[in-house]
């Protein structure tokens, strides 16, 4: 199968260029973009390198795993430990309300729990989002799966109405590389970056879901028109968007061009930014090709250009030590000068937020650390871009953890 499968992605990559931009390569189950809030004033425009002021909207939670924007105005909230909250605002001293649903099969441990969580673009009538959680059966994990919800009107509880929205996503007994942080596209497809769950053969088997992009139709679960492998007989396949990844951690739509971008945190030695391309190979293998019959290779280049020649080189690499990056968001708006059409990436072990310039080739540039997010806060466990421009990230420390407010000033 791997021949034929890789001449069809790259005859598809062809005709597709740069992954969902727009109609080029067929169109998600929704067209309707972000959920709609009411306008704000126009922003002040700035030139120059902005000074950034962080701002604490909540305090007090447990290992933030992700959050949500509602048209409201509210912010929905997971927890790693399987719990899911709503913040009254989005502005500091926002109130905490626990949001009570059905979780008691998430299985949490090491990076596993319920991680990221995906608004509809239709939330205002239909109330869903889509979560990413680790699943267990009778107390014994089995795999990570796609749950998609329904938001009561008050936010004070939610009821599962697809289970599993995707199901067989592989885990592993520590959780590790869990990855699972979705992202809706700008063709209202869903994207889903998977972790390999420290399997060594598993991002380059096609046939499994892990250490993948995965591009999702949000209606049906299925694959939406365009996917590189929609045809193959493997329903798995047809999912898959691109593979050879570590373990994807972020996901960032450039609002321009409505290119993707995955954040890629490897295993210690090197972290990467890649944009996504349909179809193609980014070349992680700690298997060596098969090579190692056991054992997970982390020695091997998180871009094995040798083994692998067509592999796609990243956009931005961290090099050794890497920094654990753990979400990635672009930040849009005049008010950020120099800023504006970069992209941030929140880190763990790093403690930092850093801000790559990707130029129009599609490759980094300049790397800043700007210093009010520079270990002040801890583990930066993710980074969202809001509606209004404002840039959000959340904390993992394990204790008092908080959601913080970043904008120019």
């Amino acid at each position: 199968m791997g021949g034929s499968v890789t001449r069809r992605a790259a005859a598809v990559a062809a005709t597709c260029a740069v992954i969902i931009s727009g109609a080029a390569c067929g169109n998600g189950s929704n067209r309707s973009g972000t959920p709609a809030v009411a306008p704000s004033p126009a922003p002040i425009a700035r030139t120059g390198v902005p000074t950034l002021r962080v701002d604490t909207v909540a305090r007090g939670l447990a290992r933030v795993s992700d959050l949500g924007f509602l048209p409201d105005g509210k912010i929905l909230v997971t927890q790693l430990d399987g719990r899911m909250s709503v913040l009254s605002g989005s502005n500091p001293g926002a109130t905490i309300a626990p949001v009570a649903a059905d979780l008691g099969d998430v299985w949490v441990r090491g990076d596993a729990g319920l991680l990221g969580l995906a608004i509809h673009p239709d939330f205002s009538t239909s109330h869903r989002f889509t979560t990413c959680q680790s699943h267990a059966d009778k107390g014994l994990p089995t795999d990570v799966r796609l749950v998609t919800w329904e938001l009561s009107p008050d936010a004070r509880s939610a009821r599962r109405v697809v289970d599993p929205l995707v199901g067989g996503l592989p885990i592993g007994a520590t959780g590790s590389h869990s990855g699972c942080r979705p992202t809706i596209a700008s063709d209202g497809a869903l994207l889903v970056g998977t972790g390999d769950s420290l399997r060594a053969g598993v991002p380059q088997d096609l046939a499994n879901l892990g250490g993948k992009v995965l591009r999702i139709d949000l209606a049906t679960g299925g694959p939406p028109l365009g996917n590189p492998f929609s045809t193959e007989p493997n329903p798995a396949l047809r999912l898959v968007l691109s593979f050879g990844h570590s373990n994807v951690l972020g996901l960032a739509i450039d609002p321009v061009s409505g290119t993707a971008y995955s954040a890629d945190a490897g295993t210690g030695r090197e972290d990467e930014v890649n944009k996504l391309v349909a179809g193609q190979n980014y070349g992680w293998d700690p298997a060596r090709g098969g090579l190692r019959t056991s054992g997970y290779d982390v020695t091997t280049p998180s871009t094995d250009v040798v083994r692998y020649p067509k592999a796609l080189a990243a956009t931005w690499s961290s090099g050794v030590p890497a920094p654990g990056v753990s979400g990635a968001a672009f930040i849009q708006g005049r008010q950020w000068g120099d800023f504006n059409g970069r992209i941030a990436l929140s880190t763990t072990t790093g403690r930092k937020l850093l801000i790559v310039q990707i130029g129009p080739d599609g490759k980094a540039g300049e790397v800043l650390t700007p210093a009010p997010l520079t270990t002040a806060f801890g583990q930066l466990s993710g980074v969202r871009a809001a509606p209004s421009g404002d840039l959000y990230a959340i904390t993992s420390n394990g204790a008092d953890d908080k959601v913080l407010r970043i904008t120019p000033s």
